[in-house]
């Protein structure tokens, strides 16, 4: 009879205990459900190589980019391109979890560029599915070297405007593809084969070799006629974080350092071999504390 009671007592807290797990179970899924998971880390940079990716600086945080190439690397007269180059500086920051805004100064023509970068969508899982980060890039820049022509010299002239659709995924915690969809406006052509408006896509994608290291790769092709002169940018880079920087080593056939340059104005033909080598450094300066990450995942998740 003892034994009869025993086993009843036993099966009775077995089936409990199956029961209560099964209950916890479905509780911590629910609760699994009811989060978001944001996607982070799908590049590197802010940038790809020559164009933008779809990561913006964070809240308060400023980031101090220099952006220099060298001469094509056939020029055997002038060191392989070494003793030529061209820089472009620029500062990126994060106004809040959804803007970010730039301002840049390139040799280029005496150029100066501003942008402004909205993040839109991010890619997410949970209570919220999202399959892609999707971001708006607004970008101008304006001419400011000496007039060649009378119409060079009227101010409006000298503008030109991009606009861009950032459309990026992270398949797997190494692989990274973007699409980006683009529209140029020049106000003033000088070729007369040339369009003042301007389609293009470009496809970028990354490769992450080790916790430290990647592979970029990026390309934009022209929807619109241009003249025969002009050629669609390439760019082949690694990024490399040593702890604070992020630094860079490209190859790329496009010497200028802003979205309606080398979109609209590549002159070299990286079939070729007409490529040119160049480097990125960033820093980036913390003008206001981040929020402590315990916070900012709560936030995320909505709790």
């Amino acid at each position: 009879m003892k034994t009869k009671l025993f086993f009843t007592v036993v099966i009775v807290l077995l089936s409990s205990t199956k029961l209560m797990s099964q209950d916890l179970d479905k509780l911590l899924d629910a609760e699994t459900e009811a989060r978001t998971e944001y996607t982070a880390g799908t590049f590197k940079a802010t940038r790809l190589i020559n164009g933008q990716s779809i990561e913006r600086m964070q809240t308060g945080q400023l980031d101090f980019r220099i952006d220099h190439r060298f001469g094509l690397i056939t020029d055997s007269y002038n060191a392989f391109g070494l003793d030529q180059s061209n820089v472009h500086i620029t500062l990126d920051y994060g106004i809040n979890d959804w803007l970010m805004v730039g301002l840049g100064r390139a040799a280029m023509e005496k150029t100066v560029d501003g942008f402004l970068k909205f993040s839109a969508l991010r890619q997410s899982t949970g209570k919220i599915n999202m399959p892609v980060s999707v971001s708006l890039f607004l970008g101008a820049d304006m001419k400011g070297s000496n007039p060649v022509t009378t119409a060079d010299s009227l101010y409006a002239n000298r503008f030109s405007y991009t606009s861009q659709i950032l459309i990026a995924r992270k398949f797997t915690e190494n692989l990274s593809l973007q699409l980006m969809p683009t529209f140029v406006h020049r106000n003033l052509v000088v070729d007369p084969a040339d369009q003042n408006n301007v389609f293009a896509i470009g496809i970028g994608g990354r490769y992450k070799l080790n916790s430290r290291v990647s592979l970029n790769v990026e390309y934009y092709h022209s929807l619109t006629a241009h003249s025969a002169s002009t050629y669609n940018p390439l760019a082949v880079g690694f990024d490399i974080e040593t702890g604070g920087h992020v630094f860079q080593l490209f190859v790329t056939n496009a010497v200028w350092n802003t979205e309606r340059g080398f979109i609209t104005g590549t002159t070299n033909n990286w079939m070729k071999g007409d490529v040119r080598l160049g480097f990125k450094i960033s820093r980036v300066f913390p003008l206001i504390p981040r929020k402590d990450k315990s916070t900012e995942i709560e936030k995320q998740v909505g709790l």
